[in-house]
């Protein structure tokens, strides 16, 4: 997943010179070649480049664009399809480790990767369908990099706050399994946990992307600060739950506000920069997003060894999101502030322009006026 990230801000690039569709469809099928040449390789170094990279970078190429795409079809319930589409990896996430240990149990490992390259191969088809409906900037093209989204410093804001957020994001899922096992035995079946992120995770993001078309403009930030309390919350709750049932009511809430979090990512960053920008904002948001995502997870590891228990792991792993959400409670203040700033400015430029055209109106005619009474003299 760090990786997937890491190549956003390039993706971004690829995806306004190239299209949402060519971009798509070259990741899918790198994505493709990473995978099946993973299954014949035998030893771990090479794997690190097949799996790790080639199909990491393949992944990343067709996952972005399926978001930009969404808002050259979709205005008014774009946060309704954000979270259709996204419920998908939701769906996934439920299912796939079901079938995955069907099939490595069936027919070994390398004979798995072989057949996922066939749910690789729908989404290779899939991009052809990507028809951009949004007119080209050809002066987009020449900048490659967009640096003009920085300008808003409400995206600024988004884009520090949300990767400040992350920091502790991904330790429940990384270490919750192995938490559960020392904390409550090994007959558990830790599973049933993430089938409940999973499923409500998929919940979240269909309730609050709809929730999402309700509220006008940038203050749909609000649902994610919403969404970061609760995720902060629920990972300090983790050590706190002696027993399956706790953990399970707090996985539910997780998964949900989960989603929350995932499905108004690209509704809010067409808010902020409009549809011509949003390509790079989410690029390098996601860009940003990858580094405390990886650098999370081995530093809660390495409290684990030093502390013998994950309690203090969770319990750090909840302030990020928190004060994240905090940062974020800045944006609709200061995006309503700059959009009065460049009205009051329109507005003043607008009325010089009147008074301009009227001086220049009237001097003609008082020249005119002067003329004629030198013909009368």
């Amino acid at each position: 997943m760090g990786m997937i990230f890491f190549c956003s801000p390039v993706v971004s690039i690829f995806t306004d010179i190239f299209g949402c569709q060519r971009t798509a469809v070259v990741g899918a099928a790198v994505g493709i070649i990473g995978l099946l040449s993973s299954s014949f390789v035998s030893s771990l170094g090479p794997l690190y480049f097949t799996y790790g990279i080639l199909f990491a970078c393949g992944c990343s190429f067709a996952y972005q664009p399926s978001l930009v795409i969404l808002g050259h079809y979709f205005k008014k319930r774009l946060g309704l399809v954000n979270g259709i589409v996204t419920a998908g990896s939701s769906l996934f996430t439920v299912s796939l480790p079901f079938l995955l240990n069907f099939l490595l149990d069936k027919i070994g490992f390398y004979y798995t990767l072989r057949v996922l390259c066939i749910l690789m191969f729908i989404l290779f088809l899939a991009g052809f369908t990507y028809k951009p409906l949004l007119p080209k900037n050809n002066n987009r093209r020449k900048e490659i990099f967009n640096f003009s989204i920085f300008k808003s410093m409400s995206y600024c804001i988004w884009a520090f706050g949300i990767p400040a957020a992350l920091f502790g994001y991904f330790v429940p899922y990384v270490h919750l399994m192995k938490h559960v096992k020392e904390r409550l035995g090994p007959d558990i079946p830790e599973v049933v946990l993430l089938l409940c992120i999973g499923v409500t995770s998929g919940v979240g993001r269909l309730v609050f992307g709809r929730l999402a078309d309700y509220i006008p403009g940038v203050k749909k930030v609000y649902l994610q600060v919403i969404s970061f309390f609760f995720i902060g919350l629920m990972s300090m709750m983790i050590p706190v739950c002696h027993t399956f049932g706790g953990l399970i009511a707090v996985c539910l809430f997780m998964g949900l506000f989960d989603g929350c979090f995932i499905c108004i990512m690209a509704p809010i960053a067409f808010e902020l920069v409009g549809p011509e920008n949003v390509s790079q904002a989410i690029g390098f948001l996601l860009g940003f997003m990858s580094i405390p995502m990886t650098v999370g997870p081995p530093v809660a590891g390495l409290l684990r060894d030093k502390l013998g228990s994950y309690d203090v792991a969770f319990y750090l792993a909840g302030i990020p999101p928190i004060l994240g959400g905090i940062i974020l409670c800045l944006i609709p203040w200061i995006h309503e502030r700059t959009l009065n700033e460049k009205q009051r400015t329109l507005d003043k430029e607008a009325g010089e322009k009147t008074m301009d055209h009227t001086t220049s109106a009237l001097i003609p005619g008082t020249a005119d006026h002067k003329k004629e009474d030198v013909s009368v003299i």
